[in-house]
């Protein structure tokens, strides 16, 4: 019996936060990838709170090509870690294979300086 897509990455992605999961020293940098836009998000899953959020969809984001702008979301969300005081994260890519987008995007956090 073949998954669809969607089961498949749901299961993978319950795989991995088994392991990976975000405190208020070490949060949690959680991707999303859609078909058009990209999103990263540091959560502290103690507390259930999202503490810092940076997307392909704001205006300070130029748009080029879907891996350049991952690339440009990853320094964004690691700026404004850096001015809310985190340094270290875990990476949760969501069940995405660490390829294309999403290593374009941990590339980019870890350029403008988070540590995982």
């Amino acid at each position: 019996m073949s998954l669809k897509k969607s089961e498949r990455r749901q299961r993978i992605k319950f795989r991995i936060r088994k392991i990976v999961s975000g405190t208020a020293d070490r949060p949690r940098l959680s991707v999303f990838r859609s078909n058009k836009e990209i999103y990263a998000q540091i959560i502290d899953d103690v507390n259930g709170v999202t503490l810092v959020a940076a997307s392909s969809r704001e205006k300070e984001i130029t748009k080029g090509t879907n891996v350049e702008t991952a690339s440009a979301v990853g320094k964004l969300v690691a700026e404004r870690a850096k001015s809310a005081g985190i340094e270290t994260v875990s990476f949760d890519r969501g069940g995405y294979l660490y390829h294309g987008r999403i290593k374009s995007l941990a590339e980019g956090a870890r350029e403008g300086g988070l540590k995982f």
